[in-house]
């Protein structure tokens, strides 16, 4: 089970980037897919996540209206559009799941996304002028 985040890079404030997801060794429709980050000193704060089946989205309220998660089942990717970026983003971004089939309201109730378990490296997202 591999999950291989991609897409981060240095952008100026108001910029955008788009993260991908790439999911291998399982099939990503069937679980929960989400997005987490890392921040120099802080806690693991989930950020975004897709429900399979139904497809549902969810966001922490600091990036509601700017980033937005969909998914790509033929290519097996999960992405994370992020647009008017503001130096509080910057952190690592990782993609997570957790093969166990629990719905994305479950891990919203809880700030890191705690349970999603499967995770690769992350990918660096600096927003600075």
């Amino acid at each position: 089970v591999q999950l291989q985040a991609s897409g981060g890079g240095l952008v100026q404030p108001g910029g955008s980037l788009r993260l991908s997801c790439v999911a291998s060794g399982f099939t990503s429709e069937y679980y929960s897919i989400g997005w987490f980050r890392v921040a120099p000193g802080k806690e693991r704060e989930g950020v975004s996540c897709i429900s399979p089946n139904n497809g549902n989205t969810y966001y922490i309220d600091s990036v509601k209206g700017r980033f937005t998660i969909s998914r790509d089942d033929a290519k097996n990717t999960v992405y994370l559009q992020m647009n008017s970026l503001k130096p509080e983003d910057t952190a690592v971004y990782h993609c997570a799941t957790d093969l166990q089939g629990k719905p994305c309201t479950w891990y919203v109730a809880r700030p890191g996304y705690y349970g999603m378990d499967y995770y690769g490296e992350g990918t660096l997202v600096t927003v600075s002028s």
